[in-house]
């Protein structure tokens, strides 16, 4: 119990943000700028960001029971998610900036507390307004994850920015898949409200851990009003080219992600197949693939590879929508091609951010809220959009507008990538 304790306060033993031996000094963990990440803290920021961004994402395979319960039409369930995903671009906008400009660990210790509360207002909504003003709340809160990972480029070495960057998308991405696999379970066991109340107690869990280890210290850098601070974020879409070209395609792939997985629970609950909540989570396992993607394209960013990697994960998430049209026929098809597209789609965002960290190494906060806004509005699009095509024309008419979108994304990367260059 001594040496947990250690390790949690940072004291004895081996220094949570920088793997080096700790220092007498009170101030030992705020050098962390120019030092090495270690891999024990880039675990527990990748665990954080993981169980936050699945707090958007609960949602996706109980949208059925949502509408029973609330008597909300099939063609229009679609919109518990998508205004999920509007809070969350707002809180891109309004609250990850802030990471500039307030001590950083304050700021994930605050959302993390709040996140706690808006998801128990979620578990206790009773009808569908509560429910969507909360899963609002949920989404606008939901951003501390992108605090964390702009926190995690600020810590990491600059030649390790990608592999630590990697590393914790790897987190968002088993966050994504587990919450769509949890949520189904917990429907099946104790109601669809279930994983709301269980997502309370682990946010509050991680909260604490997350008040112990941060590094207390953050030097902040900026000293702009808050005004200022979020116009500076339109700014850099003026000044930093790499930015308005990776922020456009984030936004065409994950349109194309909420169009495969919002609509998905409709035609998997029904005849022929007529799976479980549980059943239908755990076909999101299939993509845990996309972690290791994840991973493995920031270290080839790191090598300066990202326009190779950009063009094969974009190409392979286009062809990965021929299996999937298939799943009318066959699950297995199915899978195959959501673990195929789940790896065009991490190795893209992965070097989507670590491109845009390249630049403007005072302004990570507003760079990943600059990105990750078009990350948002591009799955709150595809969740709006996707469950009117299926109630129109049925899965056929959501695979091929799913692969619309992300040939769309391929060719406008091809016509872009001059202007980008380097890596």
């Amino acid at each position: 119990m001594n040496n947990l304790q250690d390790i949690m306060e940072g004291g004895a033993g081996e220094n949570w943000s920088t793997g080096k031996a700790s220092s007498s000094k009170p101030d030992a963990r705020a050098s962390t700028s120019h030092s090495s990440l270690s891999r024990v803290l880039s675990l527990l920021f990748a665990v954080a960001c993981g169980l936050a961004v699945a707090n958007v994402y609960y949602a996706q395979p109980l949208l059925d029971a949502m509408a029973v319960e609330f008597g909300i039409r099939e063609s229009t369930v679609g919109v518990v998610v998508t205004i999920t995903q509007i809070g969350y671009a707002l809180g891109l906008l309004l609250l990850v900036p802030l990471g500039d400009l307030l001590n950083r660990r304050r700021l994930v210790v605050g959302q993390s507390a709040l996140s706690v509360a808006a998801l128990a207002a979620v578990g206790f909504s009773p009808n569908s307004t509560l429910l969507f003003i909360s899963s609002a709340l949920v989404g606008l809160l939901a951003v501390v994850t992108q605090v964390l990972v702009a926190f995690s480029a600020v810590l990491a070495a600059p030649a390790e920015r990608g592999r630590v960057v990697g590393t914790v998308t790897s987190g968002i991405v088993i966050g994504i898949l587990l919450a769509r696999t949890i949520a189904g379970f917990m429907a099946d066991l104790a109601g669809w409200r279930a994983i709301y109340f269980l997502s309370a107690a682990l946010t509050l869990l991680i909260t604490v851990m997350l008040f112990r280890v941060l590094p207390p210290h953050d030097k902040v850098k900026e000293t702009i009003a808050y005004p200022q601070l979020l116009r500076s974020v339109f700014m850099l879409f003026v000044e930093e080219p790499i930015l308005r070209i990776r922020a456009l395609i984030a936004f065409l792939i994950f349109t194309s992600t909420s169009v495969l997985w919002t609509p998905m629970v409709f035609p998997l609950s029904q005849p022929p197949f007529s799976l479980s909540h549980t059943e239908i989570g755990l076909i999101g396992l299939a993509g845990a693939a996309g972690a290791l993607g994840a991973a493995r394209a920031g270290q080839m960013a790191d090598r300066g590879w990202s326009q190779k990697v950009t063009g094969i994960g974009l190409l392979i998430m286009s062809l990965s929508w021929l299996p999937i049209g298939f799943t009318i026929h066959s699950l297995w098809a199915l899978i195959a091609g959501v673990i195929v597209f789940d790896l065009g789609l991490q190795a893209v965002h992965v070097t989507n951010q670590s491109m845009i960290y390249s630049v403007r190494p005072e302004a990570h906060s507003r760079l990943t809220a600059g990105y990750m806004i078009f990350y948002s509005l591009g799955s709150a699009v595809g969740s709006f959009i996707s469950t009117f095509v299926y109630a129109w024309a049925g899965w056929t008419g959501v695979c091929l507008l799913g692969s619309a979108i992300s040939l769309l994304a391929l060719l406008f990367w091809t016509f872009t990538r001059h202007l980008t260059p380097t890596a």
